[in-house]
């Protein structure tokens, strides 16, 4: 029996010749990842394990990003914790204030994971490095931990889906409406601990950011990680960014799947995710008249540069809606100083709205952009649950960059075309 993509690197890294679907396994790290609201969970628990250090210093990424700028006391002790043991053990990839990014657009950026590697991570989008041909997951941070000191986790390998991409995307059309389509026909559970396995010639069509925000987004549909092929973008992307060496695994011709789709991405069509599950989908078209009080760009699902850029395109010359706020957060410093070189904060700030330093903040109802009772937002985050972004009386519509900003103009759900773009 053939093996998946997935399933070949897990076996790879518990040193065995195959793996099989509900196989428990002990499988090699080669990096471990946690946050300032994460990490300070596991440093607790590890200290209890007396051990002096961790099992390599170059393997573990800490990155305060949720609540980084300190939002107040609490945060701050939260961000020290983890600042504190980074010094201790003086972890390479650390990274806060003038160095941070949104975690996981930043490991990628700093060319930290490459196709081929394992990797964990104490929050469940660290499922993004699957656009690169990595395994990677979320998991609690106690098995976090447990990573970090011994640099190796406990998996039940995952079976498999396959998503077959054909076609190429129309104007307006990104890797978000791809994933927010593909959560709308399968559910939130629908590929519930498996590997969402992407494929077909439509991929060559889609971009590193796009890949990114899919992958990123396979948790929404309940798998354990979503994963591309390696092909010549994905190579150029590593080279670009990373001197580490890299391995492409393929899956098998004769690779079992529970359920196979094909979709073709010609036929998709701007899309939104209604409150309060990112399966209620529906597209713009079909969305009807939606009020909304804000608009929030960014995150570690669209904060990379290429969502600014399509952001900045519809917002150009163009003004946020009056009483309409309207947040733009750069993924990392690097993505920031970018959109400053290209011109692109100048138009944000032209058009009336904000940019600010990179955070998570918004995206989890912790700061920059918290929503009252009764208030509507379109955001480019990747969850829309109950309370998510503020009052458990608020509601979050999610979308591309390129809905968000048009709807930032308009100060309802729409689409660029309704702006003659």
């Amino acid at each position: 029996m053939g093996m998946t993509m997935t399933q070949k690197i897990l076996a790879a890294h518990a040193g065995l010749a195959a793996v099989e679907a509900g196989q428990l396994i002990e499988a090699d790290l080669d990096m471990v990842l946690a946050n300032d609201i994460t990490a300070p969970v596991a440093i607790h628990e590890v200290e209890r394990l007396n051990k002096k250090t961790v099992f390599d210093k170059d393997k573990i990424a800490l990155v305060p990003d949720h609540f980084a700028p300190n939002k107040d006391i609490k945060s701050a002790e939260h961000c020290k914790c983890v600042r504190e043991f980074a010094r201790k053990h003086d972890i390479t990839n650390y990274f806060e204030i003038g160095q941070m990014g949104i975690e996981h657009a930043l490991l990628p950026e700093k060319g930290l994971i490459v196709a081929g590697e394992t990797c964990i991570g104490a929050d469940s989008h660290t499922c993004t490095y699957g656009a690169l041909g990595a395994f990677s997951t979320g998991v609690g941070s106690t098995d976090m931990g447990a990573g970090m000191m011994t640099g190796k986790a406990w998996f039940k390998v995952p079976s498999a889906i396959r998503f077959v991409l054909t076609g190429k995307p129309s104007r307006w059309v990104s890797g978000k409406d791809v994933i927010l389509h593909i959560i709308g026909m399968i559910g939130v559970d629908g590929a519930l601990y498996k590997s969402m396995e992407f494929t077909g010639d439509g991929i060559a069509n889609l971009s590193m950011d796009d890949r990114f925000t899919i992958a990123n987004m396979a948790i929404e549909a309940g798998a354990k990680n979503g994963i591309f092929p390696v092909d010549d973008k994905t190579i150029a992307y590593m080279e670009e960014h990373s001197a580490k060496p890299y391995k492409i695994y393929e899956a098998d011709e004769d690779a079992v799947y529970d359920a196979e789709y094909t979709i073709d991405l010609s036929q998709l069509k701007p899309t939104v995710a209604f409150p309060h599950l990112p399966e209620n989908t529906k597209t713009v078209e079909e969305a009807g008249d939606v009020k909304i009080d804000q608009v929030v760009i960014g995150s570690c699902t669209n904060g990379r540069i290429e969502d600014l850029r399509t952001a900045a395109e519809v917002l150009k010359g163009r003004h946020v809606a009056d009483g309409i706020r309207c947040i733009v957060i750069p993924a990392t410093q690097a993505v920031y100083l970018q959109s400053i070189e290209e011109g692109l904060t100048q138009i944000f700030v032209q058009a009336g709205a904000v940019v600010s330093t990179p955070t998570c903040g918004p995206c989890l109802g912790g700061y920059m952009g918290i929503l009252a009772a009764g208030e509507r937002a379109v955001s480019t985050t990747n969850r829309n649950f109950v309370g998510r972004m503020g009052h458990v009386e608020s509601e979050v519509y999610l979308a591309s960059p390129a809905v968000a900003a048009a709807s930032a103009v308009t100060g309802r759900i729409s689409e660029p075309r309704e702006l003659g773009l």
